[in-house]
């Protein structure tokens, strides 16, 4: 679990949250709102930090799925609640982009949340069916530049990090594609094994195991240099693709206006 780089530090800043509410805290549930669907990178990581808050308070935790609209719907829910410290957001990387792919939010991305900690960066990993056609990304250019705009790739929705990611990657390579967003991530994996859909980045979290399993196949990793989940898939930058990186991170917000935050 080498991609947790942040987890003991986060679980130690969140337990130390009541240092910045009151001395009683917490003194009741704590209610996180995460803003994409059960079993994505982003559920996985938070229900195995809070997991450790709640065993360190003495506090229960619920964690609360909020997908849909790239992480916004979720992120909506809790610039709305109270600024108390019992309602937190665990968002991913595409928050920081939501104003300009989302122009009409109901919340201010900068000034309606404080951030409390980075939980984890992860690698995004290219995947395709086991059965696909590609083999290596070289295929997908390949037929991506020979026949424009018939190549599909799936995500977990408008606005997400594995959407940028695909962006990205589909702008450095010089191609042309149709994108098929989702509400999840484990809606999209679905799809790619099942060969609906030619390609998609996805955290290597959820994707793991079907990889491990042969039901995905992996072509490339997002980061600079390889991941040590997966030492032998080379990132794009490796294959030839200069600035097609992408950093995929997971963090923990609350309302702006919480006391000491």
């Amino acid at each position: 679990m080498g991609w947790l780089v942040a987890f003991l530090g986060s679980v130690t800043v969140v337990c130390g949250t009541s240092l910045a509410l009151a001395n009683d805290w917490p003194s009741k549930p704590i209610r996180i709102i995460v803003s994409f669907t059960a079993g994505s990178a982003t559920d996985i990581l938070a229900r195995l930090v809070f997991q450790e808050v709640s065993s360190g308070t003495g506090q229960s935790v619920v964690i609360e799925n909020r997908g849909g609209a790239g992480g916004t719907i979720g992120a909506a829910a809790v610039a709305r609640s109270a600024p108390d410290g019992y309602t937190m957001l665990v968002n991913a990387a595409g928050h920081a982009a939501a104003p300009w792919v989302y122009p009409n939010l109901t919340y201010d991305t900068a000034k309606d949340f404080a951030g409390v900690t980075p939980l984890a960066n992860i690698p995004n990993v290219l995947v395709v069916s086991p059965s696909s056609r590609f083999t290596k990304v070289d295929d997908i250019i390949s037929a991506a530049r020979s026949r424009p705009g018939t190549i599909t790739y799936a995500s977990a929705g408008v606005g997400t990090a594995g959407h940028l990611n695909s962006e990205r990657f589909r702008l450095k390579a010089k191609f042309e594609g149709v994108h098929v967003p989702f509400r999840g991530a484990p809606e999209a994996i679905t799809e790619i094994m099942a060969e609906r859909l030619d390609f998609l980045w996805v955290p290597i979290t959820p994707a793991l195991s079907a990889i491990r399993d042969g039901k995905l196949r992996p072509l490339a990793v997002s980061t600079d240099k390889r991941s040590s989940a997966l030492p032998d898939i080379p990132s794009t930058v490796e294959l030839g693709l200069p600035d097609s990186s992408y950093n995929f991170w997971v963090g923990l917000f609350l309302p702006a206006k919480t006391p000491g935050y």
